[in-house]
């Protein structure tokens, strides 16, 4: 059975600094050029954990199957938004534990938790080469609300 408890402490402490490395390396793998994607990290976290400390309304849980930790789910309010409006900010599931229906479990009690706290909306950002997540959020009933797309440009020999 899968479950949610909060991530506090210093088990909190230690999942802030190793989702910041995480989300730099997604950011530069999906092109983003590298200080950049460690400035808006930087940003992120000092916005959504001012002194290492949840902001309002935001929840950080550790997902467990049979109380054992399978990964990681942090959602909440979107800010200078309206309050109805959650976002998953992040959802990890232990690389030796995927593929066997945890990610979609812990979605679904992501909804639950949302809809407990007043959401009638729940929003997610997922890099396109992510493609096992991309499918399971479609499966889900996610639905693309916006996309961004990108083309390397060669240099021209005959310009």
């Amino acid at each position: 059975m899968v479950s949610l408890a909060p991530l506090e402490d210093e088990a909190l402490a230690a999942w802030i600094a190793e989702s910041l490395s995480g989300y730099v390396a997604q950011r530069i793998a999906s092109g983003e050029d590298a200080a950049l994607a460690r400035s808006k990290a930087q940003a992120d976290r000092n916005a959504f954990f001012p002194g290492g400390r949840p902001a309002g309304g935001q929840l950080v849980f550790r997902i467990l199957e049979d109380a054992a930790p399978v990964g990681t789910l942090w959602i909440g309010p979107v800010p200078d938004s309206l309050p109805t409006h959650w976002w998953v900010w992040s959802i990890e599931i232990g690389e030796h534990q995927r593929g066997r229906g945890l990610g979609r479990a812990a979605m679904l009690l992501a909804e639950d938790e949302a809809r407990s706290h007043g959401a009638t909306q729940l929003g997610l950002n997922v890099f396109n080469h992510n493609r096992p997540a991309v499918h399971l959020y479609e499966t889900l009933g996610y639905e693309i609300t916006s996309q961004q797309m990108r083309k390397e440009l060669q240099c021209r020999a005959d310009v």
